[in-house]
C-alpha cells in the first residue's frame, strides 16, 4: 500500500498501481479445545482487549450495533458439499507443499515463518493438532520449523526474511492459537511470551506498527497482524497492557478516510478493500464491537468489493489478504452482513480453485494464497480461537 496496500508478505508485496485502481457447529469442537479455552480463562487475569469510548474527535456519528457475531447464529447452509470437497482438496495439496524443514512451498517465500504459521492455520482450522487429527503431523512439524527461527530478542523470523513484522505477527498468531489449546508446552510459551514483548516494544508514537521491529513508522498492514497476534495472546492468558491497545485502536481510526475506508498510512491517501478489511478487522480484535468506525468500514466493504466484482486473484491485488480480513469481518459483524456475505465467498473461492487443490498467487505463491483460502473457507467450522469474540 504506499498509496495502494503495501502487503510485503515476507512478506513484501510491493506497492501496485493495480492495487489503487481499485450449523451450530461451535458445539462440535474437540473437548480438549474446549478444556483449553477454560484453562486460558483461568490464567491470571489478563488486561482485557478493550478500547476506550470513541473520542469526539475522531467519531461523528451515534455508534450503531453491529450484532453479535457469527460465532452462536450460522448462516443458513453454510457449509455444502461442494465446500467440502473443495477444502478436501486444498488441505492435501497443502500437506504434499511442506518441506523437510517443516515450511512450505517454493522460491522466494519458501522458509518463510508467516506462511508455515498461516498453513499450519489452515490444518487446525480443520481441528488437526500436533499428535492428533489427519493432518497433525504437519501441524507439528510446522511448529517445529517456527520455533527453530525464534531469536533472543523474540523476533520469529527466517534468515532470509526481509521486512520480518508481517510474518512475525502470524507466526506470534499461530503460537498463541496453539498455546491456548494446549497451555502445557513450555517452549511454546517461552517464544510466545518473547514474541508478545518485541510486539510491545516496537510499536510506535502513533500507536501502530511497521516492517521492522522498531517503533519509527507504521501502517495499516502491519499493525493488524500484530493487534491479531496479541489477541490470540491475551485470548491464550497472556498479559497485554490495555494502553497498548488503545494507543492501536486510535492509530487505526486515525487512519479511516471519510468514505468509510481505510488508508494505508495516517498521512492522506486513497482507500482500498483488502486495507479497509484490515482496518475493520484491528478494531473487532482490539474488543470494539460497536462503533460508527465499525459500521462505515462495513458499509464501505459491502459497496466497494462486491465478490463478483473483484475479478479474483489474477484481476485484483492483494486478493486472498483481502478475503482473509474481510471474511473475518463480516463473521465477527454477524447477522445479514454475514449471510450476504458468506455464500459468495465461499462460492467464488470454490471456483477459482486449480485443478491440483491448489489456488494460485502469482507474487506469494501457491502455499500462502492455498493456506488463506483455506482458512476463509473454514471459518464455519469454528475450531480457531481467534475467531471467537
Amino acid at each position: 500500500m504506499i498509496s495502494a496496500i503495501t502487503i510485503i508478505l515476507a512478506f513484501q508485496l510491493l506497492p501496485t498501481t493495480a492495487a489503487e485502481q481499485s450449523t451450530a457447529q461451535t458445539t462440535a469442537q474437540a473437548p480438549q479445545q474446549v478444556q483449553a479455552a477454560e484453562s486460558s480463562k483461568k490464567a491470571d487475569a489478563p488486561v482485557e482487549l478493550i478500547a476506550p469510548p470513541p473520542s469526539v474527535d475522531t467519531v461523528t456519528a451515534k455508534p450503531k450495533s453491529t450484532g453479535v457475531g457469527a460465532e452462536n447464529k450460522p448462516a443458513k447452509n453454510e457449509i455444502t458439499p461442494e465446500m467440502t470437497r473443495s477444502v478436501e482438496r486444498g488441505l492435501a495439496y497443502l500437506a504434499s507443499s511442506q518441506n523437510d524443514d517443516g515450511s512450505f512451498g517454493r522460491g522466494r517465500y519458501g522458509r518463510h515463518v508467516g506462511i508455515a504459521s498461516l498453513a499450519a492455520l489452515a490444518f487446525m482450522a480443520d481441528g488437526n493438532l500436533p499428535g492428533r487429527g489427519r493432518y497433525g503431523e504437519q501441524v507439528a512439524r510446522a511448529l517445529e520449523f517456527v520455533l527453530a527461527n525464534k531469536s533472543e530478542s523474540g523476533l520469529l523470523a527466517a534468515e532470509s526474511t526481509t521486512g520480518p513484522m508481517y510474518g512475525h505477527g502470524f507466526a506470534t498468531l499461530f503460537l498463541g492459537e496453539i498455546y491456548g489449546m494446549n497451555p502445557n508446552d513450555s517452549r511454546v510459551r517461552d517464544a510466545l511470551v518473547r514474541a508478545i514483548d518485541l510486539i510491545l516494544n516496537s510499536q510506535n508514537d502513533e500507536g501502530g506498527w511497521r516492517y521492522n521491529p522498531v517503533p519509527y513508522d507504521a501502517d495499516v498492514s502491519v499493525t493488524i497482524c500484530q493487534v491479531m497476534a496479541m489477541r490470540s495472546a491475551r485470548n491464550a492468558g497472556i498479559k497485554i497492557p490495555k494502553d497498548t491497545i488503545d494507543r492501536a485502536v486510535r492509530y487505526v481510526r486515525d487512519c479511516q478516510n471519510a468514505d468509510g475506508g481505510f488508508r494505508y498510512m495516517r498521512q492522506p491517501g486513497s482507500s482500498a478493500w483488502p486495507r479497509a478489511a484490515a482496518g475493520v478487522a484491528s478494531l473487532f480484535y482490539a474488543g470494539v464491537y460497536e462503533d460508527d468506525s465499525i459500521e462505515r468500514g462495513l458499509e464501505y466493504l459491502s459497496s466497494n468489493s462486491i465478490i463478483a466484482n473483484t475479478g479474483g486473484p489474477q484481476m485484483q491485488a492483494h486478493y486472498f489478504y483481502g478475503q482473509y480480513y474481510a471474511t473475518q469481518a463480516m463473521y465477527l459483524a454477524g447477522g445479514d452482513r454475514w449471510e450476504q456475505w458468506w455464500s459468495r465467498v465461499r462460492d467464488e473461492l470454490i471456483a477459482i480453485q486449480s485443478d491440483d487443490g491448489s489456488w494460485i498467487d502469482h507474487q506469494a505463491g501457491e502455499s500462502y494464497a492455498t493456506a488463506m483460502a483455506l482458512i476463509v473457507l473454514q471459518m464455519p467450522n469454528r475450531y480457531l480461537p481467534i475467531f471467537q469474540r
